[in-house]
C-alpha cells in the first residue's frame, strides 16, 4: 500500500507537467497567431485530449484557448490598423482570421469600435505617441468588457 503523501505528490507532479504543457500551448498561440490553429492541433502538440487542454487552460488563465487566441488576434490587429497602411480586410487575413465578419465582431466587441472606426480614429493619434506606449495604452480589453457608447437622444 502507497503512503498517502505518494499520491498528493503524485497529483503535484502532475498538476505540475499540465501547467508546463499549457504555458507551451500559450506560447505558441503567441508564436503562430497567424498560422490555422484550433484546439484540437494544439492538444495534440501537448499530448492531452482537447477537452482536458480546454478545461485545464481555462482553470489556469481563465478563459478559453479560442478567446485567448482571438485576443491576441485583435491585439496585433490593433497594431496593425494604427499603422494605417492596411485595409482592414488585408489585417483580418494578416493575423490568421478567414472570416470579416467574424473578425469585425470579435474586434467591436473587444475594442468597443469597429475596426474601420478604430483605424481612423487612433491612425492620427498613433504619430503623437511612442510604440511601445502605444501598445500598452490601447491594449485590447478581454471577456466583453468594452464600453460600449450609448446613443445620444436629442
Amino acid at each position: 500500500m502507497c503512503h498517502p503523501s505518494w499520491g498528493r505528490a503524485r497529483a503535484e507532479a502532475q498538476r505540475r507537467s499540465d501547467l508546463t504543457r499549457l504555458r507551451r500551448v500559450r506560447d505558441r498561440m503567441d508564436r503562430e497567431y497567424a498560422q490555422p490553429l484550433d484546439v484540437e492541433a494544439l492538444a495534440r502538440g501537448a499530448n492531452m485530449s482537447a477537452g482536458h487542454l480546454s478545461r485545464q487552460f481555462r482553470l489556469a488563465y481563465g478563459e478559453s484557448p479560442y478567446a485567448y487566441l482571438m485576443t491576441r488576434r485583435i491585439e496585433r490587429a490593433m497594431a496593425l490598423l494604427r499603422r494605417g497602411d492596411l485595409s482592414v480586410t488585408d489585417v483580418c487575413f494578416a493575423v490568421g482570421c478567414s472570416s470579416l465578419g467574424t473578425f469585425s465582431t470579435r474586434f467591436t466587441e473587444l475594442v468597443g469600435m469597429s475596426p474601420s472606426a478604430y483605424r481612423a480614429c487612433t491612425a492620427r493619434q498613433a504619430v503623437e505617441m511612442p510604440a511601445c506606449v502605444a501598445k500598452q495604452v490601447t491594449r485590447p480589453v478581454r471577456n466583453r468588457e468594452a464600453r460600449v457608447a450609448e446613443p445620444q437622444l436629442a
